[in-house]
């Protein structure tokens, strides 16, 4: 359950999580390689040329939005708006990008969405989703907090400062 909103916490932000513009350098690479065909025998590979267009539509299209309300999905072809409450997990298969597991039991993919995405993803649900690796910070210090008052040491925070003297 999200925490209750007060007029003293700020709004999580919205965060897009889109394919690094740098792909649109490998379209550009596509079209160099496409032009060798297109420009020895036009009349048979002249169709090429949807190739690095396609590729330039899918990298400014493809993206999924997380937003407090919940999630957006776009793809080359459609897209779908995903309500918090639709949603009962996540799945990160090895490859490919993750899934987000439906109440009706259905999946739906999230486009460009990996594991190492998962804290921006955190902060921008507004505490519906944990961050692990927040979570495993936060266990490994409480470990080795209580592993250091165990054997009468004060904690580093708490020690007084000497100068030597």
């Amino acid at each position: 359950m999200p925490p209750e909103s007060s007029s003293h916490t700020t709004n999580p932000p919205k965060q897009v999580i889109r394919i690094s513009p740098l792909a649109y350098l490998g379209c550009a690479f596509l079209l160099f390689a496409v032009s060798f065909p297109i420009f020895g025998w036009p009349a048979a590979f002249g169709w090429l040329v949807i190739a690095p267009i396609v590729a330039v539509a899918w990298v400014a299209r493809v993206r999924t939005t997380v937003t407090p309300d919940g999630l957006e999905v776009r793809r080359l072809f459609g897209g779908r708006s995903l309500g918090w409450s639709e949603i009962t997990g996540f799945r990160f298969p090895k490859r490919g990008w993750a899934r987000a597991t439906l109440t009706d039991g259905g999946e739906v993919t999230l486009p460009v969405v990996t594991f190492d995405r998962l804290p921006d993803i955190a902060e921008a649900s507004g505490g519906r989703i944990t961050d692990p690796y927040a979570a495993a910070a936060a266990a490994d210090e409480a470990a080795h907090h209580a592993d250091a008052e165990s054997n009468g040491e004060q904690p580093v925070k708490n020690r007084p400062d000497t100068d030597g003297e």
